[in-house]
C-alpha cells in the first residue's frame, strides 16, 4: 500500500495579488475557464535517459486522445492549429490563451511535474510516493503571453469542465479528480486554500465543524460540451434593507457565470444600473463620497464600520435554482478605495456583455465553494467570516506521512 493510499485529497495553498486583486497558486493563475493549464516554458526532447525528474518533459503527439481532447476546444480568434505538413504528427500544437490580456499564442501540449500535498481535511501531509512531482499535461508558451499577469505569475492553471483540467488529471486511486474546492483569501497577506477531491475540509477556528456539512447546493450548468465555463441560474436578487427589494431581471439574466479572473462581479448595464439604484436605496441613510473608479457608488467608510461578516450594510441576497440563497454581506460587497471612501464593490460592464452577470473573485473570498462536477452541483457557504473562520485559517502545518 502507497504512503498516500489513505487520502482522498490533496492540498494547495492560494495567495491573492496586492496590484490585481486575482488569485494563484504557485506560479499559476487560477482560471475557471481554461481548457489546459500552462506554463511558460521550452520543450526540450532530452538526448539521454530522462525519467520522472525536473526538465524532463515528453511532447505529445497530434494521434494522442489527450491532443484529441484539447482540439475540442479551440479558440477561433487564436492561430490556426493546421500546422501538421510543416512539423507532421510528432506534436500536439495548441493556442494557450492569456485571459487578461485575451491574447494567444501557439505552442504544443507536452507533460510536466506538479509536486503536491495529500490532506486529511485537518493538515497537509507530504508523500514519497511522487518524490518528484505527479506528472501531467501541459502546454509550454513563451514568455510573451505573460504580459499583464500579476508578479510572479508564470501561467495559468485551469480548473473547468475540460478533461484536461487541473483536477481532473490529478486522479490515481483514491484521490477523486471530480470534485475541488475554493477558499480565496481576501488579503495579500493571507494564505487561501483549494482542495482537489472529496474531503473532509476542517480549519483551526471550528475544528470539529466538517465545511460540508453548511453548505447549500445548485445545480453546476455547463452550457455545452465545448463550453468550460461554470454556470448557475438564479430566481432573483433581493437588496436587504428595511425592506426586501426585488431586482427586475430579464429571463436571460438569470444564468451566472462564476470566473476567477474577474475581480469584480460585473454585470450588463441593465442588470447593473437595477442593483446599484435598488443599493442605493436600501442603504440612502448612510453619506455618500466621491465615486472611486471602476465603481459608481462609494459611502463613508466611518459610517459603516466594520463588523463580523463586513460592514454594515444592506446583505445581497441571491436566490439560486432550487430556492437555495447565497448571501453577499458587506465584507463582500463593499471595498475600502481610500480617502474614507467604501464602494459598491460590482461593475458595470457595458450593453454587449455576453453574460449578464459573471460572479468575480471579490464576491468569492472568504466564502466556500465546493465544486462537484460528478453531480453537477455547486456547494456555497456565504461568507465564513460569520463563523470566524476565514479562508485563511486552514492549519498549513505539514506533517510527513509514516
Amino acid at each position: 500500500m502507497s504512503q498516500s493510499s489513505r487520502f482522498n485529497t490533496s492540498v494547495i495553498p492560494v495567495t491573492k495579488d496586492a496590484n490585481t486583486s486575482l488569485h494563484k497558486f504557485s506560479i499559476f493563475l487560477i482560471d475557471l475557464d481554461a481548457p489546459f493549464t500552462w506554463r511558460d516554458c521550452v520543450v526540450r526532447r532530452p538526448n539521454i535517459a530522462c525519467g520522472l525528474e525536473e526538465g524532463c518533459r515528453f511532447p505529445l503527439s497530434c494521434r494522442n486522445r489527450l491532443c484529441k481532447e484539447a482540439h475540442i476546444y479551440t479558440n477561433p480568434s487564436c492561430p490556426s492549429l493546421n500546422i501538421t505538413a510543416k512539423y507532421g504528427c510528432s506534436i500536439c500544437p495548441v493556442t494557450p490563451l492569456n485571459p487578461i490580456s485575451n491574447s494567444c499564442k501557439l505552442s504544443q501540449l507536452t507533460t510536466d511535474l506538479l509536486r503536491f500535498d495529500v490532506t486529511d481535511g485537518r493538515n497537509p501531509y507530504s508523500t514519497f510516493d511522487f518524490s518528484f512531482g505527479l506528472p501531467f499535461v501541459v502546454s509550454c508558451a513563451p514568455s510573451s503571453l505573460l504580459r499583464s499577469f500579476p508578479k510572479g505569475v508564470h501561467g495559468v492553471a485551469a480548473f473547468s469542465w475540460s478533461g484536461l483540467a487541473l483536477p481532473r488529471q490529478l486522479s490515481f486511486p483514491p484521490l477523486r479528480a471530480d470534485k475541488f474546492a475554493l477558499c480565496l483569501p481576501s488579503s495579500p497577506l493571507a494564505q487561501g486554500v483549494a482542495f482537489l477531491g472529496d474531503g473532509p475540509f476542517y480549519f483551526t477556528p471550528s475544528p470539529n465543524l466538517d465545511l460540508r456539512t453548511i453548505l447549500s447546493y445548485t445545480p453546476l450548468i455547463r452550457k455545452s460540451s465545448k463550453s468550460l465555463g461554470y454556470y448557475i441560474k438564479i430566481n432573483r436578487i433581493s437588496i436587504k434593507g428595511k425592506q426586501t427589494i426585488d431586482l427586475p431581471l430579464p429571463i436571460e439574466s438569470k444564468s451566472v457565470k462564476l470566473s476567477t479572473v474577474v475581480p469584480y462581479t460585473t454585470l450588463r448595464s441593465d442588470v447593473y444600473k437595477a442593483l446599484v439604484t435598488a443599493f442605493s436605496k436600501a442603504s440612502k441613510s448612510i453619506p455618500r463620497v466621491n465615486a472611486v473608479k471602476p465603481f459608481s457608488l462609494c459611502l463613508k467608510a466611518s459610517a459603516i464600520r466594520p463588523v463580523r461578516g463586513g460592514f454594515r450594510v444592506p446583505n445581497i441576497d441571491i436566490e439560486t435554482q432550487g430556492k437555495k440563497v447565497w448571501t453577499i454581506s458587506g465584507d463582500n460587497s463593499m471595498k475600502l478605495a481610500g480617502n474614507g471612501a467604501a464602494c459598491f464593490a460590482f461593475v458595470d460592464g457595458g450593453s454587449a456583455m455576453k453574460d449578464a452577470i459573471v460572479i468575480g473573485t471579490f464576491q468569492m473570498e472568504n466564502n466556500f465553494l465546493f465544486f462537484d462536477l460528478q453531480n453537477k452541483k455547486l456547494g456555497f457557504s456565504s461568507s465564513l467570516l460569520i463563523r470566524g473562520t476565514p479562508c485563511s485559517s486552514f492549519n498549513f502545518t505539514d506533517i510527513p506521512i509514516r
